[in-house]
């Protein structure tokens, strides 16, 4: 009877192990492992900081507010000696984004001033997380990670509209303007 269960519970790890193995790349593996890399900035945004809570919301607004957990942004800047591993870091981000369990929502921009793409993670109703990926030739890449739970891209983009009405606490994103420039 013991070797039975030692043999089902070998199994079961086995199983498991292969299972985590074969995930390939993610995004979480990649900020994990670069976001103390030189050259990356990474920070992560607390909603309080945007301060829409203090704000009048529709109901839609507001369960979008709700929904959402945290973000997450990290950026790569160029620099005139590290265009290799510019390249590199982002051919290696581009082939994460490219896995299709990352369904795109919308792209955007111009070869001079950068582009961007859209993806989410989830069903189209129950977004689980929210990529934006933008890069210039010039400037360099960032990535903004948006995690909530039950997210609805209509309800977001309704909330995001009220942003230019928010003060935002900018501290933080001050970062970023600083490290492009």
């Amino acid at each position: 009877m013991k070797s039975s269960i030692k043999k089902i519970t070998g199994m079961v790890l086995l199983v498991a192990t292969l299972f985590s193995c074969n995930q390939g790349p993610s995004l979480q593996t990649y900020y994990v492992d670069n976001q103390e890399q030189p050259n990356f900035l990474s920070i992560d945004v607390p909603l309080s900081m945007l301060n829409i809570d203090k704000m009048q919301l529709s109901e839609d607004q507001k369960n979008a507010y709700e929904s959402i957990k945290k973000l997450n942004m990290l950026a790569y800047k160029i620099k005139a000696d590290n265009m290799d591993d510019y390249e590199a870091k982002l051919t290696e981000i581009s082939t994460i984004l490219a896995d299709p369990k990352y369904q795109e929502l919308m792209r955007g921009g111009n070869p001079e001033d950068g582009k961007f793409i859209v993806k989410f993670l989830g069903e189209e109703d129950d977004v689980d997380e929210f990529i934006v990926f933008g890069n210039s030739d010039d400037k360099g890449f960032i990535v903004v990670r948006i995690l909530g739970k039950e997210m609805n891209p209509n309800k977001i983009m309704s909330l995001v509209s009220t942003l230019d009405k928010a003060s935002i606490d900018d501290s933080q994103l001050n970062q970023f303007k600083a490290f492009f420039n």
